[in-house]
């Protein structure tokens, strides 16, 4: 009898594993995979990782895989290539200057598209950020890591200098007469140099209301010209090699690399991204303070112009997965998911709420830096220079602008005569485009 029992006990035992391994294959394919490509390395990249992971552990249905593909404009071009090959992402992070490519790319869906209403509450996204990604009032690709450029200066060689800490240059005129101070004193070699110095020159257009190309920016109609060779675009050009003649200014390379100098003690100021004023406040052995960019006397006021990046959606793929996707978008815009990747990252949190929610929590007073940005781009004016810029081929613009700066600085070019290479090198390009999409 014994045995009998201990024998059934056996056979119920195999039964239920039978059972439990045989459901397992079942509940496997139950699990929504997400696949999400973006662009966030280094320090960044745990910021992506604990809000995955975060949205993982409340959803076990849906699996979101995150998947560092390189820098911004190879995780563009791979988004591209994979659609176009049948095998595109579920999610791309995308920045602000690839805008119109996928706008065009006929690979998206737009976010609005695939949204159930009332759950995410639009008009709580910061105005600027959801201004720029709007198309006819409408959003199309997710707000995730949004910057704009501010001015970090070392006020310990501020002091060493013989200057106030607590008053960095807020006109170009200033920039100029406080650089030279700090370069005669020989506390640094040059006094600043720019991060993403293409984008500074956008950044210069929308701060003083001027368009950067023509249809608006390209937002009214594709632009199919642009401005920088005008008169504004030529004086900006001007002052900055003037500041390079005298030592002021130097050319600190693309995106991040002028970081290294300003860490160094070799600048004295950096223009850069709100997306590193995290990572510049914890590597410095200096006091950092942060501005808003100096002005040039003489020309209205406009706003700055929103950097980094959004989440696109691609095509390809079943409803239950844009289910999905949809719900990982409504876990990003929480207020404590949204405050926590500012916290983590420098760029800006997308919401009013979650705004809020750190200034209720103290974080701006105890971090003062982070709050630049903020009071910069909110108590600029809301006009459609400052909205954002949309060319179809920004990347290979950018870099014309890059050639044409450097030659100036460097005196191979007249400044005028730089922007007139830059203009028709960028002109050209979207004459090319346009062909494309007629």
């Amino acid at each position: 009898m014994k045995k009998s029992r201990c024998l059934m006990c056996l056979l119920v035992g195999l039964l239920v594993t039978g059972l439990v391994v045989g459901m397992t294959p079942t509940v496997s394919e139950a699990v929504t995979k997400i696949s999400f490509w973006h662009a966030m390395s280094a320090k960044r990249m745990p910021a992506v990782n604990r809000i995955v992971e975060g949205f993982n552990a409340e959803h076990p249905d849906i699996q979101v895989e995150p998947q560092f593909s390189g820098k911004y404009k190879e995780v563009l071009a791979k988004a591209i290539a994979a659609a176009r090959g049948g095998s595109p992402p579920h999610i791309v992070q995308v920045y602000e200057v690839g805008t119109q490519t996928m706008l065009d790319s006929g690979a998206i869906v737009p976010v609005f598209e695939i949204a159930k209403a009332g759950e995410i509450d639009w008009g709580d996204i910061i105005v600027p950020i959801k201004d720029y990604y709007a198309v006819g009032g409408k959003l199309y690709s997710m707000p995730f890591n949004s910057s704009t450029s501010i001015l970090y200066y070392n006020k310990d060689l501020f002091k060493q200098a013989g200057l106030d800490p607590n008053k960095p240059p807020s006109t170009f005129a200033e920039m100029e007469e406080i650089g030279g101070k700090i370069v005669k004193s020989g506390v640094a070699p040059n006094a600043v140099s720019f991060g993403w110095p293409d984008w500074q020159f956008e950044q210069m257009h929308t701060l003083h209301k001027q368009f950067y190309a023509n249809n608006e920016n390209g937002r009214s109609a594709r632009a199919t010209t642009v401005l920088g060779n005008q008169e504004f675009g030529v004086k900006v050009v001007s002052e900055w090699t003037k500041w390079a003649e005298k030592g002021v200014f130097i050319y600190g390379g693309p995106e991040y690399s002028a970081n290294k100098a300003f860490l160094a003690g070799k600048i004295a100021m950096l223009y850069q991204s709100t997306s590193s004023v995290g990572s510049i406040s914890k590597a410095a052995k200096f006091e950092v303070g942060t501005s808003f960019l100096p002005r040039l006397e003489g020309y209205q006021k406009g706003n700055s112009v929103i950097g980094g990046a959004t989440l696109w959606t691609m095509k390809g793929h079943s409803q239950k997965e844009y289910d999905a996707i949809w719900e990982f978008y409504k876990y990003l815009v929480r207020p404590e998911v949204s405050a926590q990747w500012h916290r983590d990252t420098g760029y800006f949190p997308s919401t009013n709420t979650a705004v809020k929610l750190l200034m209720d929590q103290g974080w701006f007073s105890e971090n003062p830096n982070h709050v630049t940005a903020f009071l910069q781009i909110l108590t600029g004016i809301k006009v459609p220079e400052s909205q954002g810029v949309r060319l179809g081929p920004f990347v290979a613009i950018r870099q014309a602008f890059k050639t044409a700066l450097e030659k100036s600085v460097q005196g191979q070019l007249t400044p005028k005569a730089a922007m007139e290479e830059y203009a028709a090198e960028a002109n050209k390009l979207l004459k090319e485009y346009g062909e494309l999409y007629q």
